[in-house]
């Protein structure tokens, strides 16, 4: 797609959500308000920065100051825009809401087959950690990813997503946490929210209840790989089958989220200075990643 026809295009999505619903997230207490350059402007800039690769603000509004000045011919200074973007940042978590709407839509499918797992969002690592203090109303220091054998602080960014063979699977609930939820009693505040027609849900150990590999919970059946018991050596064959044939279902998701550390560079997040920044670092960036899915799929529809 030409670029000018992607940013049009984002500019007009942008356009239909904010006069439909995100204009309730942004309402300003004061009489006064300089609007030359307009919400939609700011968010369509942030969104579009990120998917052309920039990282943080200040490469954004550079960006556009050198390139875009064209589309945005109102755009303020760095600060401002800065300022401006902060002032947005509640925007943000209902628009991943009306994407990821939108994307199950597009998917079309009779029947989901849910896959979960949890990534971290790291503001601070090892010693680092300890002297912490950014968004404390959310951030805490006692995170651990295993993959990483890593402890950090931050915040944990946990996903369902809907299983698209031969692709990406298609998120359809997005939540963050403290950095120390587990993912277990993060899962079930989700549950609740999962589509009916979603009747599996794929996991990790790290999901089960009462070491049961299979279990039914509301209306999803929860499976996730066998776990050895107590001085058990090696699992049956039929154990190791299953376990080998669930890890295979569920990798999608883990590629999910590399490729979204990849397009935005989420997992990082050291340069946040406060919980307005932390919620555009993460949502943000979780929008503009999901548009680029929602053009994707639109396209092979």
């Amino acid at each position: 797609m030409d670029w000018e026809v992607e940013l049009i295009s984002l500019y007009l999505f942008v356009c239909k959500h904010y006069e439909n619903e995100l204009s309730n997230y942004c309402m300003r207490m004061t009489n006064y308000a300089n609007l030359k350059f307009s919400d939609e402007e700011a968010i369509t800039l942030y969104l579009y920065g990120v998917i052309e690769g920039y990282r943080t603000i200040q490469e954004i509004h550079r960006y556009a100051n050198k390139h875009l000045k064209g589309y945005f011919p109102k755009l303020p200074g760095y600060k401002a825009f800065d300022r401006r973007i902060n002032q947005l940042h509640d925007v943000f978590s209902p628009l991943v809401s009306f994407i990821c709407e939108e994307l199950t839509f597009i998917q079309n499918a009779e029947f989901l087959t849910g896959l979960t797992d949890s990534m971290p969002i790291i503001m601070a690592q090892r010693g680092r950690r300890f002297n912490a203090k950014v968004a404390p109303e959310i951030a805490t220091n006692n995170g651990y990813c295993a993959t990483k054998k890593l402890h950090y602080y931050g915040v944990k960014l946990h996903a369902v997503a809907s299983r698209k063979k031969g692709s990406l699977p298609v998120p359809v609930c997005l939540g963050l946490t403290e950095a120390g939820m587990h993912d277990r009693k993060a899962f079930e505040q989700i549950i609740p929210a999962l589509p009916e027609n979603m009747i599996d849900c794929y996991a990790d150990k790290a999901y089960q209840v009462a070491a049961e590999p299979v279990h039914k919970e509301y209306h999803v059946t929860l499976l996730t790989p066998v776990k050895k018991k107590k001085r058990q050596n090696f699992l049956d064959a039929a154990d190791q089958w299953l376990s080998t044939a669930i890890s295979q279902v569920r990798q999608p998701i883990e590629s999910f989220f590399n490729w979204l550390n990849e397009k935005t560079g989420i997992q990082i997040a050291s340069k946040v200075r406060s919980y307005k920044g932390l919620m555009v670092h993460v949502f943000g960036k979780l929008a503009a990643a999901l548009f680029i899915m929602r053009e994707r799929m639109m396209v092979t529809v």
